[in-house]
């Protein structure tokens, strides 16, 4: 029986409400500050939830060309960016040695939503001629995954992972497993949500999910807490970049973990 090939982690990149690095995010981190604050990217004055997780700062046009930002959802201009973080972190440099070896598995729970909210918003108060072409393209939850592989030049084997509050760590798995059976020997993985919007955020309000906490956002988020009220709704990206073991070693790259395994399975209970 053939050994199954190992494989490991040689290059990490992360966009956090604590910052738009992996550095800013552990120096964040090891301070105990919180990313927690006002929301700012809509008026969330008459909701009962007026805080969250926003990536502070971020300006897609730093990481990609303004007209082509413009066709992508928040989700996909952060995964492309967060996804050059850790391919520079592997000391990769484009074009890709390997193009056809490279794969991207990049997981996203909602996509992009708001772009199917603007297209009905224009619909409604213009007609059809308002509304934008790549509204249908944009909102895929698939996206993600096709824009870092349209950046990079991966052609590899592209798939999503669309598992809610799993979804990253799922991705990071599947993404191993297409190493180990050898259709490829690299693959760009990660997951991203980047929908800080009315509409997820009233819906998890009704459900009386989120800590409402508006006067101390950065003490909201305690899910071990005797007094926890509910989640803190947030944004953000973490994209890794994994190599089958012999293929790390032959370029001489820093090897920062390996994956040892993963596994898959459902509870069969209620959606709440």
């Amino acid at each position: 029986m053939n050994q199954r090939r190992r494989v490991v982690i040689t290059g990490v990149g992360a966009m956090t409400p604590l910052g738009l690095t992996i550095e800013e995010t552990w120096e964040g981190l090891l301070a105990g500050r919180s990313g927690v604050g006002p929301i700012t990217q809509f008026d969330a004055s008459e909701l009962p939830v007026r805080i969250a997780g926003e990536l502070k700062g971020f300006d897609p046009t730093q990481y990609i060309d303004f007209k082509e930002a413009r066709r992508m959802s928040r989700c996909s201009q952060v995964a492309v960016a967060t996804a050059q973080a850790a391919l520079a972190d592997a000391g990769m440099e484009l074009p890709l040695a390997d193009e056809v070896r490279t794969g991207v598995l990049v997981g996203c729970g909602v996509g992009g939503f708001e772009c199917a909210v603007e297209a009905v918003d224009a619909f409604r108060a213009k007609g059809v001629g308002r509304v934008n072409p790549f509204s249908v393209t944009a909102l895929l939850v698939n996206m993600p995954s096709h824009h870092v592989s349209y950046w990079s030049g991966a052609k590899g084997p592209i798939s999503t992972v669309v598992t809610a509050c799993a979804t990253g760590t799922q991705a990071v798995g599947e993404a191993s497993e297409l190493i180990r059976r050898g259709a490829a020997d690299v693959v760009i993985c990660g997951g991203v949500e980047a929908l800080i919007h009315f509409a997820p955020i009233a819906g998890f309000c009704a459900m009386r999910a989120l800590s409402t906490r508006n006067d101390e956002p950065e003490r909201a988020s305690r899910p071990f807490d005797a007094d926890r009220d509910g989640f803190v709704y947030s944004e953000g990206c973490a994209v890794f970049v994994l190599e089958a073991l012999e293929h790390a070693r032959a370029r001489g790259a820093r090897i920062r973990a390996e994956v040892l395994g993963h596994a898959s399975s459902s509870d069969a209970f209620h959606v709440a």
